[in-house]
C-alpha cells in the first residue's frame, strides 16, 4: 500500500489552481531579498516580531510593526497600495500569518515571507543589528537550493 497515492492526487487543473493561489499569497525570502536588493517600488517588509526579536537582527529595509500595533499605526507607515511582506520568527510561528491577515484586513494587497527571519539568516543573507549589517555563513543545506 502506498502512503503517497493513499489520497488520489487531484486532477491537474485543480492542483494548478492551488498552487496558483498559494504562490499568490507566500513567497520566500530569496525573491524577497532579490526585490529588496533591486529596489522594487511598492514593496513594504514588515518584521512583525516583538521589540527584543528586532534588536537582535532583521531584516535590512523591513519596518519594525509587532502584530498587535499594525492597526493603529498601519495608515501612517505604510503607504496605500503598498504590497505587504509580513515575516515573524520562523515556520513553528504563524505571527506572520496573523500579521498578514490583518493588513488585508485593512485592504493591503500582503503575502507572507515562508521561512521568516530563520530561514533568512540561514540562507546567510545579510541582516542588521546595532552593530550594523552582517551575515552569518550560511546554512548548507539551504544556499544550494537553486530553484
Amino acid at each position: 500500500m502506498s502512503f503517497v497515492l493513499s489520497s488520489s492526487p487531484a486532477p491537474a487543473e485543480r492542483a494548478a489552481a492551488h498552487f496558483a493561489a498559494k504562490l499568490s499569497f507566500e513567497t520566500d525570502v530569496s525573491d524577497v531579498h532579490q526585490d529588496l536588493e533591486a529596489g522594487v517600488p511598492g514593496l513594504v517588509v514588515v518584521d512583525t516580531r516583538g521589540a527584543d526579536a528586532w534588536e537582535q537582527g532583521h531584516v535590512p529595509g523591513a519596518i519594525h510593526l509587532p502584530t498587535r500595533q499594525i492597526a493603529a499605526r498601519a495608515a501612517r507607515e505604510i503607504p496605500a497600495g503598498a504590497v505587504v511582506v509580513t515575516y515573524c520568527w520562523g515556520p513553528g510561528c504563524n505571527g506572520s500569518t496573523r500579521a498578514a491577515l490583518e493588513f488585508a484586513r485593512l485592504g493591503y494587497s500582503v503575502k507572507e515571507m515562508i521561512g521568516g527571519y530563520e530561514y533568512w539568516v540561514r540562507e546567510g543573507l545579510p541582516v542588521r543589528t546595532r552593530d550594523g549589517v552582517r551575515r552569518r555563513q550560511g546554512d548548507e543545506l539551504t544556499v544550494t537550493c537553486d530553484c
